[in-house]
């Protein structure tokens, strides 16, 4: 997962890149595998919440999610985290520039 975080005026403008193969559940029974696809993403900066995002299976494999928000300065961290199907979680935290 790669997080890029920018601030411009007082407005933080987020990149996420997130690997993963987001298998629906056609696909996967294509596959022959168990569909696995990411559910939900979560945004955080200075330990609150600023982007909360809920999905299905029609998200796209290794999504670009991007989001803005107020109330953070240079030097601060945002962290986002994902949740798949399985379970699985992934956090990434980057430095607001």
């Amino acid at each position: 997962m790669k997080v890029k975080a920018k601030l411009k005026g007082d407005i933080v403008s987020v990149k996420v890149l997130i690997k993963h193969p987001n298998l629906t559940y056609d696909q996967a029974k294509k596959k022959g595998k168990e569909a696995n696809f990411i559910t939900h993403i979560t945004g955080k900066a200075n330990d609150k919440v600023v982007f909360d995002m809920s999905s299905s299976q029609f998200l796209s494999k290794n999504p670009l999610i991007k989001f803005k928000f107020k109330g953070a300065k240079k030097g601060d961290k945002v962290e986002v985290t994902w949740v798949d199907l399985k379970g699985n979680t992934k956090s990434k935290k980057a430095k607001i520039k």
